[in-house]
């Protein structure tokens, strides 16, 4: 617990105490803090893009090998999210189950939503904490069609590991963009996602759906 406590409040000070003690663990324990951030519904509070900036930022130093960091990030984000898919498409056949009309309801208008947007909130949500751990798991829940979910999955997970991995790496001289990086980021991929939020919120809570209910 201490452990855990330390990467979530101290992430850099974590990951060089891991490189000083053995280089090739360090890369094995950030392939499953990445894999267990996307994959495993319990741990959507695990450090995900300030991870990513650290390691690029470490990797400046030599301590860390930028070509291997890369590949490897990827390779556990894209299949931890494959994790989590499978995770809920074993929890959706007990929750069809479940016999309430109002939960029916919205489940049907999630399934039709995830037919429609699914692919983009797949990759989208690679850039927003929580998100990323959640909508992979209800995309099982919804049947997503598996090879739509893939290939968004591998393109978000490629995007989202290379872009803070390599902004953490090519920045980290630059004091000012390497403090601001991740606010900066997320300000521009919000603004960015902002309209398609907006539909998705519509589309899942809209009033008609509601009316739509019968007692």
């Amino acid at each position: 617990m201490e452990q855990i406590l330390e990467l979530i409040l101290h992430t850099e000070d974590f990951i060089l105490n891991m490189v000083t003690y053995n280089e090739t663990l360090t890369y094995f324990v950030l392939f499953c803090i990445i894999f267990s951030e996307t994959g495993l519904v319990i741990f959507p509070f695990f450090p995900g893009d300030a991870l990513l900036l650290t390691v690029g930022v470490i990797a400046v130093t030599g301590a860390l090998n930028i070509w291997i960091l890369v590949p490897v990030l990827i390779a556990a984000a894209i299949l931890g999210n494959t994790s989590n898919y499978f995770i809920g498409k074993f929890a959706g056949k007990r929750m069809i189950k479940f016999e309430n009309k109002l939960f029916q309801k919205y489940l049907k208008s999630t399934e039709e939503f995830y037919e429609k947007h699914g692919g983009k909130a797949v990759m989208y949500s690679r850039f927003f904490p929580i998100f990323r751990t959640y909508v992979p798991f209800v995309a099982g829940i919804t049947r997503m069609n598996f090879w739509d979910f893939m290939k968004f999955n591998i393109l978000g997970g490629v995007i989202w590991v290379f872009l803070f991995t390599w902004g953490g790496y090519m920045v980290s001289e630059i004091p000012i963009i390497k403090e601001n990086f991740e606010k900066i980021f997320m300000s521009i991929m919000f603004l960015t996602v902002v309209p398609f939020l907006w539909k998705g919120g519509k589309a899942l809570f809209g009033k008609k759906d509601v009316e739509g209910i019968q007692p």
